[in-house]
């Protein structure tokens, strides 16, 4: 999977679920989109090293999403969507020995009433 170049930053803040304050190397202080709308308790703490990307679309209120948090001893994804694309990408692309029989594969498919499966794949 080819990822965006990524622009190192330091948090200053999280906020509002999808909201984050971070000073860049510059020390210009921007607010950027955080994807992950979970509490993040244990992955926004301020100071902390993180890793932006820049989107070129200039249809977005925010240019920057916030993409890694460094826990102190590891990179840790914020983006949710990636994982999910690294996965479906290796499926697509055979990677998964285990799984190479599954001819189709669907995301994001509605699964019950309030529920999705991330990635379903099907013979």
């Amino acid at each position: 999977m080819n990822l965006p170049l990524l622009t190192p930053a330091t948090l200053i803040r999280r906020y509002k679920r999808f909201l984050a304050d971070c000073t860049l190397a510059s020390g210009e202080v921007i607010t950027v989109h955080c994807p992950n709308s979970g509490s993040m308790r244990s992955c926004a703490e301020p100071g902390q090293p993180i890793l932006l990307s820049l989107s070129d679309n200039p249809k977005r209120k925010l240019a920057w999403t916030w993409e890694l948090y460094w826990s102190g001893a590891s990179w840790v994804c914020v983006n949710t969507q990636r994982p999910n694309a690294v996965v479906a990408e290796a499926l697509a692309a055979g990677k998964i020995s285990i799984l190479q029989h599954y001819t189709q594969l669907r995301r994001e498919v509605p699964y019950g009433s309030h529920e999705r499966v991330d990635i379903l794949l099907s013979a």
